[in-house]
């Protein structure tokens, strides 16, 4: 396995040392393998996200040229969907 040597910030090396007293981790090498699973799924993620929301533009694009238009502000709409995620 290929090695590294990574400089830590004080603040950062305190959250390692205080990750590995919890017992959760044997070595800060391996509280860092599972920091960048955790990041990579993370990025993984958002990327999924993204696309599904470009998907969605391009859908919302294709009606709005096929006249397909909501009759519906914007401001309503944002305020139905604020309503909704307090919900």
């Amino acid at each position: 396995m290929p090695t590294m040597n990574v400089s830590l910030t004080p603040e950062m090396a305190e959250f390692v040392e205080k990750e590995l007293a919890t017992g959760d981790y044997a070595t800060a090498s391996e509280l860092v393998r599972d920091a960048l699973r955790v990041l990579r799924r993370d990025r993984d993620l958002e990327s999924e996200r993204i696309e599904l929301l470009r998907q969605a533009v391009d859908h919302a694009l294709d009606q709005a040229e096929q006249g397909q238009l909501s009759r519906r502000g914007v401001l309503e709409i944002a305020e139905d969907v604020l309503r909704e995620s307090k919900a």
